[in-house]
């Protein structure tokens, strides 16, 4: 199913992985349809997945429309795909990423507990035992003076000054508190997947963790139209070994999920909603491990649309448009495999990651090698929606 067989038959319901309030949501996203042998835009309406595609082919396109949110609420009438049910089962095809051609781009370092462990990482070169001494000496000094800090004011400026006569100055703090943010590619388009799906960690990695996050869906101009919940799925030892491996602990197989749905911003819900959300974390381990955490949107040190801004300018284009993890301030430091070694993946466990208004993305962890592999990409979509008349 194209390329992967992404949804493990869990029993994922639909009244667990959508938003408390999805009878008043407009939610679209994109199924594969096992009966067109093909993806489908869609969107969700009492229950049921409905067929975009004669309105668009790809959910790029589709998120350009620009009177989309009038046209889904007109009650005009699409063809019924079937019950949510039946895409969370697998009987009439899988649950995927609610994108296609759009970039999947990250900004990182955007929340004062984040900065604090990216430092951290740094300092200790990857090594996990030695994050938690670190942490003692470091926390009181640098988490008392990035709390509540707007990234690129003139406090901001002060407090690099200080940290700077301290010896205490880092490339994360520069990306976090400075003027300019971090602002990665997390995934290549096509790659993301849905929830229901594997996530996967790197086999080498003994350090990982999962990211949740809000993700904002923006279009070829600028404009934000939605948003929805991501895992920004994240090696710390790779990365703390060298920033210079931010790609290999950020973009492996299967290591970025999207999902469950696009909330389209409308009358009920803006991005003052997005600004107010709170995203919590649950892991549970088929060890018996679980950990809880949330974040709350409002901590966080730059702006959406500020970050939208960095992302998306007259020095940089995404003519497919392009979806934005805003970041995490939740950084899991829960001892797992023994007393100060902090938290990391095993294989087997559940991630889930909630937002009353957005819903629940759930997936489960193997390793990327161990993960469906990624075969169904741009020119597979170009060619599937030649052979079915869509182009």
């Amino acid at each position: 199913m194209g390329g992967r067989t992404l949804s493990l038959r869990t029993g994922l319901r639909p009244d667990h992985i959508l938003p408390g309030d999805a009878d008043a949501a407009l939610l679209v996203g994109r199924v594969w349809v096992n009966a067109v042998a093909g993806p489908c835009p869609c969107l969700l309406r009492d229950g049921r997945l409905l067929d975009l595609t004669p309105l668009s082919a790809t959910m790029s396109e589709l998120l350009e429309h620009e009177d989309l949110v009038a046209t889904l609420a007109s009650g005009e009438h699409f063809a019924d795909l079937g019950p949510l049910e039946a895409f969370l089962d697998g009987s009439a095809g899988e649950l995927l990423a609610p994108v296609d051609l759009q970039a999947v781009k990250a900004a990182g370092v955007t929340f004062a507990d984040s900065m604090l462990e990216r430092v951290i990482e740094e300092r200790a070169k990857g090594d996990a035992l030695a994050a938690e001494a670190i942490r003692g000496r470091l926390a009181p000094v640098l988490g008392d003076n990035l709390k509540g800090l707007v990234a690129g004011s003139a406090k901001a400026a002060e407090v690099k000054k200080l940290l700077q006569e301290l010896g205490l100055w880092s490339q994360y703090l520069e990306v976090g508190i400075g003027p300019d943010a971090e602002i990665f590619t997390k995934a290549q388009p096509m790659s993301s997947v849905g929830c229901g799906a594997l996530v996967g960690i790197h086999p080498k990695s003994d350090w990982n963790n999962p990211e949740p996050e809000v993700v904002l869906a923006v279009t070829s101009t600028g404009k934000i139209v939605g948003a929805t919940l991501g895992n920004d799925v994240n090696l710390r030892d790779f990365e703390g070994r060298s920033a210079l491996l931010l790609s290999k602990a950020k973009d492996n197989n299967a290591s970025c999920s999207l999902g469950p749905f696009i909330r389209l911003f409308d009358a009920v819900f803006t991005l003052e909603d997005v600004r107010q959300a709170e995203v919590s974390l649950t892991v549970e381990g088929a060890d018996g491990f679980t950990m809880t955490g949330a974040s709350r949107m409002a901590a966080i040190s730059r702006s959406p649309e500020d970050l939208v801004s960095q992302l998306l300018n007259r020095n940089h284009q995404y003519p497919d448009g392009a979806v934005l993890f805003l970041g995490t301030m939740f950084a899991p430091v829960k001892d797992r495999r023994g007393a100060g070694l902090g938290f990391t993946h095993e294989v087997g466990d559940r991630v889930e990651i909630a937002s009353p208004r957005l819903g629940r993305l759930v997936n489960w962890v193997e390793t990327s090698d161990a993960c469906p592999e990624w075969r169904f990409g741009i020119s597979a979509l170009m060619k599937n929606l030649a052979q079915r008349g869509l182009l």
